[in-house]
């Protein structure tokens, strides 16, 4: 679905290049303007008119750029020089950052470890589809928010604000908005990790957050948290293990052995959850693990 909606947005973005290119090439022999500009073409229609086609100019100010003739080419203006791109550029490049949001959502986020670790909670439980996946997806979401929203409230005031501002281009937009997560990663990171793609990629690394490369943090970043998530996910599974081994030895001993065990211990781990208060301890154990 990702791939089919980049297609289709590069499939409407460029039509209507196409169509307005098309819509400003075709002239009458009228409004021929300077014959050094334009190439006389024999285009015969149905009429038997002859129709001139004009070549891409070249201009020196905004106002000349809005007389010239675009032909079938593609021109990438800047507003007055404020380092902010045009409409339909943006417009194309907002679709791309929206099909690949979810991407980047779970790569540089704490989404990753949420998401495992309420999994391995229902796993461990023994409920098969409740909770349903939908609730788990958006309960890792809102969490994601909530521990996010420091460092996407200081994206905000340091980089988009200022590039809509104008007081900031593209490239030192995107330099300071990555500062603050790139912060957020690598207090989660483990320096075995790094170390780890730094030979991989023989790279030298003193040690220092600035000298890492976006392609070596994020990676390390991921397994980590995988690391992080099992780890709790293995502490999880360990009281229920014991009831279900204690319901086993009692059914064994009652020579019931043809009753599945965990048909008579999964209500018994139900109440055990329930009366911990296990949604509570879990949820904020897993949100104290970021700070």
């Amino acid at each position: 679905m990702l791939c089919l909606s980049f297609v289709m947005a590069f499939f409407c973005f460029q039509g209507n290049v196409i169509t307005a290119s098309a819509s400003t090439s075709y002239v009458d022999d009228t409004h021929t303007t300077d014959p050094t500009r334009d190439r006389e073409t024999n285009l015969t229609g149905t009429s038997g008119e002859r129709t001139n086609i004009h070549d891409p100019g070249e201009s020196k100010d905004q106002d000349d750029l809005k007389e010239l003739n675009i032909a079938n080419t593609v021109t990438v203006t800047y507003d007055n020089g404020n380092g902010t791109i045009n409409g339909a550029l943006r417009i194309f490049i907002t679709l791309t950052l929206i099909a690949l949001a979810p991407t980047l959502l779970i790569m540089m986020t704490c989404f990753t470890r949420i998401i495992i670790v309420l999994h391995f909670t229902r796993a461990a439980i023994g409920t098969q589809t409740s909770p349903p996946n939908q609730v788990l997806m958006g309960l890792a979401l809102f969490l994601t928010f909530f521990i996010m929203q420091p460092t996407l409230q200081e994206v905000y005031d340091t980089a988009i604000q200022p590039f809509d501002s104008g007081q900031i281009e593209q490239q030192e937009f995107f330099d300071t908005a990555m500062k603050p997560i790139r912060k957020f990663m690598y207090g989660q990171t483990q320096t075995k990790d790094v170390k780890l793609f730094m030979e991989i990629d023989k790279i030298d690394w003193d040690g220092q957050l600035d000298t890492i490369p976006n392609a070596v943090l994020i990676p390390s970043f991921l397994i980590s948290e995988l690391r992080t998530a099992f780890i709790i996910g293995f502490l999880l599974y360990i009281p229920f293990i014991v009831i279900d081994m204690v319901v086993s030895s009692v059914l064994m001993s009652m020579g019931m052995m043809m009753l599945p065990p965990t048909t008579i211990s999964l209500p018994f781990k139900i109440l055990l959850f329930v009366l911990a208060d296990g949604w509570n301890l879990i949820i904020g154990s897993l949100v104290k693990t970021f700070y």
